[in-house]
């Protein structure tokens, strides 16, 4: 998750290897109809991935967010305050077992009701 300083249209278009595989996944209801956003906005932090139905941030970190655990930590207790849950996974976990991530997502939704087929209420 990115501070302000980067928009997220450019992100969008700067996505990284890991960040480009994961949405092939999630993009246009592709993961059991729930609706993802990449590189949204929760101000004031830009999430790499976000449900709002499920209230679920996804990020995906390399090797750069050893040097920002601290800043990592605040970002995930203000999203937390917010009622998001917040699942982090290692770039290189996308890209060897993505079965992973969509497991963890599967157990987040259980007990939700199902997306609406139209994507619309």
């Amino acid at each position: 998750m990115r501070g302000m300083a980067g928009q997220p249209n450019r992100l969008r278009s700067t996505m990284t290897f890991a960040e480009t595989a994961m949405w092939a996944l999630l993009r246009r209801r592709g993961f059991e109809g729930w609706k993802f956003r990449r590189q949204t906005r929760i101000d004031p932090w830009i999430a790499d991935f976000c449900c709002y139905d499920l209230k679920l941030v996804i990020e995906l970190d390399g090797g750069v967010h050893r040097l920002r655990e601290a800043e990592d930590k605040a970002r995930d207790a203000d999203l937390t305050r917010r009622e998001f849950t917040i699942l982090r996974f290692g770039n290189e976990a996308v890209l060897t077992n993505p079965n992973l991530m969509l497991e963890a997502i599967r157990r987040h939704a259980a007990g939700r009701p199902p997306p609406h087929p139209s994507g619309s209420a």
